[in-house]
């Protein structure tokens, strides 16, 4: 359940917090006080799409919060450890935050943690289910149909389905394949005289990356000839010269050898001497070798200049290492093989595909089984529903229509069938009904619903718009049914509903120094008859409505009563 919201700065609300108890809690007040501003923050706090425009006039950033409490074994503490959000599972505590920015970009936590939008959105859906006035629209749409006879269906299908998905990603990737291989002639043919020349032309050259390093070197070398021969002559003439480094340092060796039959003190100076004069004379004899062979080539230079061209134009075209060219060289002899028997391998794969087929259709099958056998328990259950919502005369129907492909759901075409007056056979849906029955639809599928879902809170945004005398009332026992096993929050204009309410906060508006501002005032008692009465009447409270309000209150609190212990008696409920 939602336990606590936190709003400042949002739309025309500058700061509020509002704590909310499990039951129904019905949010009330004059047209464009605030009410769905409110819903609307809560559903920006779940990953709702947000925009500049909710940041108050003024504001640098909108800011939202919310403390849920959720019960153990939740489906949203599996979301949360796969994100890395911590979370004591007895505790059940999730806290979600959202600041959206002047420039429209929003900052999302859970539980102090960072995280994208996608996240915030994917855990907010398990937490919270908005209806709004327009959701019905959902209904409307006849491929939403399907989803929603899934959902009523989701422990019987679910086995089914996770085969079904998994194998429909084994077909999708292998028809693939089998589109590529069968592209046209042409192309292919073309794509075979590439691959052809390619592979030559990279087979003709060669490649080693040890060469290429050999090759720099050796250019190094060349283009630095002068230099090198210069700089070498000049050492060789400084250790090996008349009366250079070798001659003074043999004089050395000399002089400590001679010392050292006098003085043992002198022994390690001789030897380091004596190691130096013998490592130079090393030195010299290579330098001088080197120096005979050194021999200025021009040929040589632009053959390892063109050799090294030839690399360049190579990763030009085939990659910027030769490392990648290599890779693209088995890659693309991979391709050409597969060009090549393209045929073979074409009938191979198509004959996994028929295979695959085969297996689909048995999963598509076991698949309309279940839903049929769902479809006349979740008509049933509608029917039950709408007869209580005085739709009495009411036949639905699901209707069943086997698509020519498969797809993420099988083949099946899902449409919802209605009859509302007597005589009249059941037609589509979305062509006969009306916006009032639509919202009943709605309302019975989520009472439906309401039961099988883990959704901790339920928010119904003005759903009883357009309704009236009995069917206000019976909207009112079915949202007062729903909060049995959901937390529900409603804004709704309908004294029936606010007259069921376990909670009522009344929502108005003010202006103070030239700013709007929305107040929320959990009302009880008295002030509650007063708001009941002004829905009744509108703005003129008399002693009469104040007396109708104190009759529906306390019809209400009968109807409440029976509704629990209707439950209880059928065990879903504690007395």
């Amino acid at each position: 359940m939602l336990k606590e919201l936190n709003i400042r700065n949002f739309a025309i609300i500058e700061e509020l917090a509002v704590t909310f108890e499990n039951g129904l809690t019905v949010l009330t007040g004059e047209t464009g006080a605030g009410k769905s501003i409110i819903i609307d923050a809560v559903h920006m706090l779940t990953g709702g799409r947000a925009s500049q425009e909710f940041v108050r006039h003024g504001a640098k950033k909108a800011e939202l919060s919310g403390l849920f409490f959720v019960p153990d074994h939740h489906p949203v503490f599996e979301k949360l450890t796969e994100v890395g959000i911590d979370v004591e599972e007895d505790e059940g505590t999730i806290i979600l935050r959202r600041d959206i920015n002047e420039n429209g970009k929003s900052v999302c936590r859970v539980n102090g943690k960072l995280v994208p939008l996608s996240v915030l959105r994917e855990i907010g859906s398990t937490l919270v289910d908005i209806h709004g006035q327009h959701e019905n629209q959902e209904l409307m749409d006849e491929k939403r149909h399907i989803f929603l006879l899934d959902q009523f269906a989701e422990k019987q299908l679910r086995p089914i389905k996770e085969k079904y998905h998994r194998l429909y990603e084994k077909y999708r990737s292998l028809k693939k394949e089998v589109q590529a291989i069968n592209i046209n002639e042409q192309q292919i043919a073309q794509r075979i005289d590439l691959y052809q020349f390619q592979i030559q032309e990279l087979e003709d050259a060669k490649l080693s990356v040890k060469e290429e390093e050999m090759l720099l070197e050796e250019r190094k070398r060349l283009q630095n000839f002068h230099k090198i021969y210069e700089h070498a002559i000049n050492a060789y003439e400084a250790i090996s010269g008349e009366m250079k480094g070798l001659d003074y340092i043999g004089e050395a060796m000399s002089a400590l050898e001679d010392i050292v039959q006098l003085d043992e003190q002198f022994i390690d100076s001789y030897e380091a001497v004596s190691s130096s004069f013998y490592a130079l004379q090393d030195a010299s004899h290579q330098i001088k070798s080197v120096i005979d062979e050194l021999e200025f080539d021009p040929e040589r230079l632009n053959e390892v200049e063109s050799r090294l061209a030839q690399y360049q134009m190579l990763k030009r075209k085939y990659g910027s290492t030769v490392e990648e060219i290599i890779t693209y060289y088995e890659k693309i002899k991979k391709e050409l093989n597969t060009l090549l028997h393209r045929d073979e391998a074409l009938q191979q794969k198509e004959q996994q595909l028929r295979k695959l087929e085969e297996e689909l259709e048995n999963l598509c099958d076991e698949l309309t089984k279940v839903r049929k056998k769902c479809a006349t328990q979740l008509s049933e259950a509608i029917m039950n529903e709408l007869r209580d919502l005085h739709m009495e005369k009411a036949k639905f129907i699901v209707q069943f229509d086997r698509l020519n492909n498969f797809d993420m759901n099988g083949k099946d075409y899902i449409s919802f069938y209605i009859s509302t007056n007597v005589g009249e056979p059941p037609k589509s849906l979305p062509k006969i009904a009306s916006g009032g029955e639509l919202s009943r639809i709605m309302l019975a599928l989520k009472t439906i619903f309401s039961s099988k879902s883990q959704i901790t809170s339920i928010i119904f945004d003005e759903v009883d718009t357009g309704v009236s005398g009995r069917v206000a009332q019976s909207i009112a026992e079915k949202i007062a049914n729903i909060s049995l096993n959901s937390q529900v929050l409603c804004i709704s204009h309908l004294p029936q509903v606010a007259a069921m309410a376990d909670q009522h906060y009344l929502i108005s508006k003010q202006v103070e120094k030239n700013r709007t501002y929305t107040t929320v005032e959990k009302i009880v008692e008295e002030k509650r008859v007063e708001e009941i009465s002004r829905m009744m009447s509108g703005t003129e409270i008399t002693e009469l409505t104040m007396q109708h309000a104190r009759e529906l209150l306390q019809l209400a609190n009968e109807k409440k009563n029976e509704i629990k212990h209707g439950l209880a008696s059928k065990g879903s409920l504690p007395v």
